[in-house]
């Protein structure tokens, strides 16, 4: 980058003269062979698989669209105003070069910001007296403001019950950061009865076109799994792709629960939860064959906490959270976030029951920029809910209090054991979260890991994890290991630490140091925890739920450790 090869005798001018092109007009080439630009121009074309030879036409980059591949901060630079940041230039038409950057703080520069050329001072060299310049890159204008903006463009969503209200305010401002909208809507009464109407998803689609955005209206059914395909079909049919689904569409046929008749329960869970399986399923399909999804799921208060007059929606509302929880899992792979919202807006479900200065306030507006931010290629959340209404917005959570051990097989527990103990078992300090079924198991399996006394320490400096290994094979329990084909990979920190990895299998044991290709479960901690829990000093189930041992693979499968082996 910039003066190449430049003795100590020369002047300004004669290196202007010689590099005249490459330093005034930011001049590279371009081969004639392959198209490859390229900066500085060279002999050879940079293209591995071109190569050609003395194939370079000029090829000017000064006012080609650029922006930051890599770059960083250098606080040990030479630089009036450390940190010097630089680094990695790539332009849209081709060709990429390391410049220092210009008119902008480290926190600016983001990998994807808009960059152009500007000439500027490079060094002023006291020496010899002239100062060299050279091309730095700037942040375009606004753009640093521009590229914090969630942004939609070539993202296709699908919108369920988007006719009016939720919907409707959704499609709209997903519509007006470029996103093309699949609006679909029954356009039947509160209460799900009547033949349906196009008239709302029409209404919708009019004001996102005459806006400048795309969009195309679905009447079908959410609560028949062919209403489902069908909408994702019109999405594929019309825009070729599904990015987005928001689960919006939904009915209330309140009443209290004895007064409950078959019907009123079936028809809300048809919708609320039924209605969520028929159009995510053929939608998760397109998502995981594209590698991308974001789906949102809608459940409310009366689901989380409750609310008189309302089981079925209640019910069919925390449904959808439990679907949630998997498709998380299931969709982790395949970048497919999934998280549910529980909006208070105003809407026509919600017109008679909120009081009317409170339904004034109830902007679905307020909502939309959670669910907004959830739909967007940023969010990396997955599996979570959140309150959003009237401008507060809050995280709910299922929390889990710790675990109080009662009895054994030898003694089992009584109802007066529970009583005796119900003020600890009831007891929510220190609660936390469980990420999926396995952990919620090991969990409740940590018995006395309420028990919150230090635990005594061990006396690790006689034996090694390598030791440890060594004796595995002597310590295995071939009887013990009928029907058993697994792989135990171990990763401990620690000078004394390393990799090794167990496979058992048709009732032999094979112990290797590095690691294994498809290990069955990982365990990974410190080299000291390791030799205390091996001499039992340290209980596993502990040391799991404090972070001390992570388990990653077949969680379940690691509990068969101590069952084949007798190391303590």
């Amino acid at each position: 980058m910039g003066i190449r090869a430049e003795a100590p005798l020369q002047t300004a001018l004669t290196t202007l003269y010689r590099n005249r092109k490459m330093l005034l007009g930011l001049v590279g080439g371009v081969c004639r062979e392959c198209g490859t630009p390229q900066f500085p121009k060279s002999d050879v074309c940079v293209n591995p698989e071109c190569g050609a030879v003395h194939s370079q036409d000029d090829y000017e980059f000064a006012d080609q669209p650029a922006r930051v591949k890599t770059f960083t901060g250098d606080m040990l630079s030479v630089s009036v105003d450390p940190p010097n940041i630089y680094g990695m230039v790539e332009f849209e038409n081709g060709g990429r070069f390391m410049a220092d950057f210009t008119d902008c703080t480290l926190d600016e520069v983001k990998v994807g910001l808009p960059m152009q050329m500007t000439f500027r001072r490079r060094v002023v060299d006291m020496e010899r007296g002239f100062s060299s310049y050279f091309w730095k890159a700037k942040p375009v204008p606004g753009a640093a403001v521009e590229a914090d903006k969630v942004d939609f463009s070539g993202r296709v969503a699908i919108i369920t019950g988007a006719g009016g209200g939720l919907g409707r305010a959704y499609a709209l401002e997903l519509a007006r950061r470029g996103a093309k909208i699949v609006v679909n809507d029954l356009g039947s009464a509160r209460d799900g009865s009547g033949k349906g109407s196009a008239t709302p998803a029409e209404k919708v689609v009019k004001e996102i076109t005459d806006a400048g955005g795309e969009a195309v209206a679905n009447y079908d059914n959410v609560a028949t799994p062919e209403g489902g395909e069908n909408i994702v079909k019109t999405a594929l049919d019309a825009f070729g792709r599904v990015d987005i689904l928001i689960n919006n569409a939904g009915i209330l046929r309140d009443k209290s629960f004895l007064k409950m008749e078959p019907e009123n329960w079936n028809a809300v869970i048809a919708v609320h939860l039924k209605g969520a399986y028929n159009v995510t399923r053929p939608a998760f399909r397109v998502m995981k064959e594209n590698g991308f999804g974001r789906i949102i799921m809608t459940t409310s208060a009366a689901g989380l906490y409750g609310n008189f007059g309302q089981t079925n929606y209640s019910a069919a509302k925390m449904g959808l959270v439990g679907f949630m929880n998997v498709l998380k899992l299931e969709g982790a792979k395949y970048n497919i976030k999934v998280n549910t919202i529980a909006p208070l807006a105003a809407s026509r479900l919600t017109e008679d029951i909120m009081p009317p200065e409170i339904f004034e306030k109830m902007k679905p507006e307020y909502v939309v920029p959670m669910v907004a931010w959830l739909c967007s290629d940023q969010c990396e959340v997955s599996g979570q809910i959140f309150n959003a209404g009237m401008g507060y917005y809050s995280r709910a959570a299922i929390m889990t209090g710790r675990t109080v051990a009662l009895g054994d097989n030898d003694n089992l527990p009584t109802p007066e054991d529970i009583h005796k103990k119900w003020d600890d078992i009831n007891n929510m300090e220190g609660a936390k979260e469980l990420y999926d079924l396995n952990a919620a198991m090991m969990d409740l399996l940590t018995g006395g890991a309420s028990d919150t006394a230090e635990p005594e320490k061990a006396d690790t400096a006689d034996i090694s994890p390598k030791d440890v290994f060594e004796m595995m094979p002597q310590a295995f329990k071939p009887e013990a290991a009928a029907g058993v084909d697994v792989v135990f990979q171990y990763v401990l920190d620690g000078p004394r630490g390393g990799e090794w990895y167990v496979a058992v299998k048709d009732q032999k044991c094979e112990v290797r140091s590095g690691m294994a290709d498809k290990p069955t479960c990982t365990i990974k901690m410190t080299d000291d925890n390791f030799i205390r829990l091996i001499t039992g000093k340290l209980d596993p189930m502990q040391a799991f739920s404090s972070g001390d041992l992570v388990v990653e693979g077949d969680i379940m499968k690691s509990q068969l450790i101590e069952k084949l082996f007798t190391l303590k």
